[in-house]
């Protein structure tokens, strides 16, 4: 394939699409690069996608996209050994159209948006690894694919092509993964009568729940577990650093398994039949592990780029957005008839800078390293709140003052007085 584009798109996940597809609408001649057999075919798990993102892209993707269910009601769950406490909150302005949050299917959604690529003129080869850049000097000129005689040109590659990104990592764009950035994520999708979920969750119609925890879950290590409703089936999953798996010896199965035990957790999957699992690494080392995402002749999207905001469960908005950022970038140069430089480029970096992207990840910036010094926050602190809520709800003839100066001696008997005041300052730094 000989013939040269005017940009490359190497992935078809959210932040891939979403550049192409801007690309192809704003009139250049784009080529997407899938490895697998179809835009999707990796991805079996369920996942979250925030409206307004995808809305900037195409503004009636409502119309046939292959939604699962609009969220109504976020729960937040801390969890010990045997019990959770946490906040509910459910609003009926969320069941209003135009919904704000859906739960999706990977495997579909992801095809779905490469159809709407296709449409927008864009060529999509699948099927077909990127085994490196091109270069001439220090400028990206195109890919070398697996294909016979695989060299392909353009004029800026776009790089979206995961976490790993291999690519950029080959080429020296990027450093290596530190395993303290990474978590490693495991999901099962567990298949349910339509009227079960919608009776176990209190729900109607295409509303849903998602519920999001942490705590004793993960055996101290610095991690979330979450549980999302699809239509007739469940999405129930659980992540941690990858530098904690490594140094704890469990391996996320195990993990998961146990979870799914949990008595707060294993009547709502009850019943389920168990017909699809996935691991997959997310970026959650934060602002501090963005990478540089320009240079000559190429940009960096997405997961690629590190934009997880871990805090939030937040990446398929912060994909496609800078998917979206990238393709603006690319297509205001054209238009100018500006080449591809890093100086030229340096704009995308402006305008993500600019955005909701690495606003809020720069605010989160210290939570990371937090977490990772602190591991009370997932052990001791949730049995503490724990032992607090069931020692003021149990009524057994003591009084309510001497129950509060009980609950005080238990948190200053676990972290002293100094350290509590030590970790309210950590968080309130973190979060500041």
């Amino acid at each position: 394939m000989a013939e040269k584009f005017d940009a490359i798109v190497v992935g078809a996940g959210p932040s891939g699409n979403a550049a192409a597809y801007t690309l192809a609408r704003g009139g250049l001649k784009v080529l997407q690069i899938e490895r697998g057999e179809y835009p999707g075919s990796k991805n079996v798990q369920g996942a979250i996608l925030y409206a307004d993102a995808l809305e900037r892209i195409i503004p009636d993707f409502r119309e046939d996209a292959p939604l699962e269910r609009h969220v109504i009601e976020q729960r937040m769950w801390m969890l010990d050994d045997s019990s959770y406490i946490g906040t509910h909150y459910r609003s009926a302005d969320f069941d209003q159209p135009p919904y704000n949050r859906y739960t999706i299917i990977r495997a579909e959604f992801d095809k779905w948006f490469a159809r709407k690529v296709r449409q927008a003129g864009a060529l999509l080869i699948t099927e077909t690894t990127v085994r490196d850049l091109l270069l001439d000097g220090e400028r990206v000129i195109g890919v070398q694919t697996d294909r016979e005689g695989g060299a392909i040109y353009a004029d800026v590659v776009v790089l979206a092509d995961g976490v790993n990104s291999l690519l950029a990592r080959k080429a020296g764009f990027r450093p290596e993964l530190n395993p303290a950035d990474v978590a490693l994520a495991v999901k099962e999708i567990h298949f349910l009568p339509t009227e079960t979920i919608e009776a176990r969750f209190n729900l109607s119609g295409d509303a849903g729940v998602v519920i999001e925890m942490f705590g004793k879950i993960t055996q101290g290590m610095m991690g979330t577990g979450f549980l999302y409703t699809n239509k007739e089936s469940l999405t129930i999953g659980v992540g941690c650093m990858l530098s904690d798996f490594k140094s704890q010896k469990m391996t996320p199965s195990q993990l998961l398994e146990n979870m799914k035990s949990h008595p707060s957790i294993a009547p709502l999957i009850a019943g389920g039949e168990m017909k699809e699992y996935a691991a997959h690494l997310i970026p959650e080392g934060g602002y501090n592990a963005v990478p540089k995402i320009a240079g000559e002749g190429w940009v960096i999207v997405g997961d690629s780029g590190m934009f997880v905001n871990a805090v939030h469960r937040e990446g398929s908005n912060l994909a496609m957005t800078s998917g979206r950022l990238a393709a603006e970038t690319l297509l205001e140069l054209a238009q100018a008839r500006l080449p591809y430089t890093a100086r030229n480029l340096a704009r995308y970096r402006r305008k993500l800078d600019e955005s909701f992207v690495m606003k809020d990840l720069k605010k989160y910036r210290r939570l990371p390293s937090v977490f990772h010094r602190n591991p009370q926050f997932f052990t001791a602190y949730p049995e503490l709140l724990s032992q607090a809520a069931q020692t003021l709800l149990r009524v057994d003839g003591e009084d309510k003052k001497s129950k509060e100066r009980a609950i005080r001696r238990s948190f200053v008997a676990r972290r002293s007085r100094f350290g509590l005041l030590g970790d309210a300052f950590k968080m309130w730094r973190a979060f500041e």
